[in-house]
């Protein structure tokens, strides 16, 4: 790729696996297995107990592994377009292997636990990952060839007269003016954007909690995560341009090639460099456990799509609540095979990360307008919902292949990764269903009444929020009450009022992350000089700190230990009444039968025929 040029694409030797196939195979499987079973059974503990869902940790794996591939293409400017990096550690396990392997403890938790397995999973995730960050924090200065913030930027600086990167100002690393950020920056910004508003499990951990929960988590995470992309990217990616000269570097003597660094090697050397075998196991573990948690969140969106959207809105209209429910959970098997498959397809075709990130855009932008009108606009129509995201992706399709014939000549993987291509085509897929939409509205525009959603009907009855058990209508008329009463129904003065804070926080990030910190830098010209190289990365490295204790304590203290108590309320209690029924039994006579308990017979006397025989 063009952004590689300035490595060399010569036969290099190749690096051997840092761990054993054994390592692999424990991690992938093993582990696997181990965490699926645990968050099983919480979730049926919780289900029991408390009757509730957990906060969300989302830690998107793509963000898990894009960071330092840019960091080292284009220095400091890389930080803020893009998030953190990491690829699949070579433990010498096929990758064709861990691609059809990692998917199965995915699915038996999502399949069993549902939604909430999802949230506890994260959550465990989450936590490890920032741990894990926080530790090559401190382990990067204990090394002799570091030792200081201050010797590290004396590493990068020394890099960057030996490799001068091409668009940087003076040639440096420690600049935020960069040619080839500011355009990954416009890519990424679109890409994500699109990402967030077409994605449905980003919808479905939304939806699943209160506006009142919901915009506090976002805001707070929103803010939070920066830390991870700013302070362990800046700080992973000094010390693997620094000592890529080094014997320590598992590449040593020759540099990284651009496929090591274009397939997300950068983070698992720079580690392993700092840590040794431990740096690659933790990284093993980190990639692990955000491909893991990025795969639960979708499987659970696509099996809902498959579920309610397919199923029961166009294949049987009249399905049953258990006949929705089992096609979800084809749709979770369905899901995890297929896109175990589809990335086997990807990386037999020679598709990698650097690739992957810079087209992502083409795809996720071109519903974002037509989405936003949807429900913003009640005049748009129903064709132009549908149509107009369509032509836009053909537009921007056609653009971005286009731009790449133009630029460099043809159309091959190479040229159609390059940076200018993608912001072309990602631009013209955002925007260009601007028109489309209205245009094809003019033809027919619609008069949607609002009111209308206060009448829409839940899609199942009554169900346990794992969506494995449905319940009658009947066994939970006496309870009707209490779920119409409830806190977390909230008025529509406050839906606007958390609607109004959501965005007023969205502008002030944008403005901040993507404005007013950024863009005076790129326009100054300016390169870091010592001192502020040291508080430029002691000030990321303290936010990441912040962030792993607000990953991990805020969740506890906002709900956790409220719910931890009620698990152990209910455990001992139910402790206590197994020995009561134990005396009882003692002292019973042997040849007497126990008819089934009253709350029992009638529990099934309320399931309909129909569900029975289902």
């Amino acid at each position: 790729m063009g952004v590689m040029s300035g490595r060399d694409n010569a036969a290099a030797t190749v690096v051997q696996p840092p761990l054993s196939q054994a390592v692999g195979y424990i991690v992938v499987v093993v582990v696997g297995l181990i965490i699926a079973f645990v968050m099983v059974l919480v979730t049926r503990i919780l289900r029991q107990t408390v009757h509730d869902g957990q906060p969300d940790g989302e830690n998107w794996a793509h963000c898990i592994r894009c960071y330092i591939f840019m960091a080292l293409e284009h220095g400091d400017a890389g930080v803020f377009p893009s998030e953190i990096i990491t690829d699949i550690l070579r433990t010498g396990i096929h990758i064709i292997a861990a691609t059809f392997l990692l998917p199965v403890g995915v699915a038996l938790y999502t399949f069993v636990g549902g939604i909430k397995a999802t949230f506890l999973t994260d959550y465990f995730h989450t936590a490890v990952i920032l741990i894990i960050c926080c530790y090559f924090t401190i382990k990067a200065f204990t090394i002799e060839e570091i030792g200081s913030v201050g010797h590290l930027y004396d590493l990068v600086k020394a890099a960057s007269s030996r490799h001068p990167v091409e668009g940087n100002h003076a040639g440096s690393y420690l600049t935020m003016s960069s040619h080839g950020g500011i355009l990954f920056g416009i890519i990424h910004l679109c890409a994500n954007f699109g990402l967030v508003i077409m994605d449905t499990s980003f919808f479905v951990k939304a939806f699943s909690a209160s506006p009142a929960a919901v915009v506090p988590g976002y805001v707070v995470g929103g803010i939070a995560y920066f830390a991870i992309p700013w302070g362990l990217g800046t700080l992973m990616s000094s010390v693997a341009l620094g000592l890529e000269e080094n014997p320590l570097f598992p590449t040593y003597p020759r540099r990284m090639t651009p496929t090591e660094v274009s397939n997300g090697l950068v983070l698992p050397y720079a580690a392993i460099t700092i840590a040794g075998k431990g740096g690659a196991a933790a990284m093993l573990l980190i990639t692990f456990m955000a491909v893991t948690s990025t795969l639960s969140a979708q499987v659970i969106a696509v099996s809902s799509i498959i579920s309610f959207d397919i199923y029961r809105e166009y294949i049987n209209k009249l399905a049953s609540d258990r006949d929705v429910i089992r096609w979800s959970h084809y749709g979770v098997v369905f899901f995890a095979i297929f896109s175990a498959a589809f990335s086997t397809m990807l990386h037999y075709v020679g598709i990698d990360l650097g690739w992957t990130l810079y087209m992502l855009g083409v795809i996720t932008c071109p519903g974002i307008f037509p989405m936003a009108f949807t429900i913003l606009w009640k005049r748009q129509s129903k064709a132009a919902a549908i149509i107009s995201p369509v032509l836009g992706m053909a537009t921007g399709i056609a653009v971005w292949l286009g731009t790449a014939h133009a630029f460099y000549g043809e159309v091959t993987v190479a040229s159609t990764g390059q940076a200018l291509p993608c912001v072309y085509g990602t631009v013209a897929a955002a925007f260009s269903p601007i028109p489309y939409s209205l245009i094809i509205t003019l033809f027919k525009p619609q008069n949607y009444d609002w009111a209308d959603f206060s009448k829409e009907r839940l899609a199942l009855e009554k169900l346990e929020d794992d969506l494995s058990t449905v319940h009658s209508r009947s066994s939970h008329r006496g309870n009707a009450h209490v779920e119409n009463g409830k806190p977390g129904v909230l008025s529509s003065q406050e839906l606007k009022r958390w609607g109004r804070i959501a965005a007023i926080w969205s502008l002030a990030t944008f403005f901040g992350h993507w404005v007013l910190w950024p863009l005076p830098m790129y326009a100054a010209k300016y390169i870091f000089g010592k001192s502020f190289f040291i508080a430029w990365l002691l000030v990321a490295i303290i936010w990441l700190w912040g962030t792993m204790l607000i990953a991990i304590f805020y969740p506890l203290i906002d709900g956790g230990i409220q719910q931890s108590m009620e698990v152990y309320s209910y455990l001992r209690n139910r402790n206590t009444s197994d020995e009561g029924n134990n005396r009882k039994e003692g002292i019973s006579s042997p040849n007497t039968s126990t008819p089934g308990s009253s709350s029992e017979q009638a529990s099934v006397g309320d399931v309909p025929t129909e569900e029975l025989k289902t």
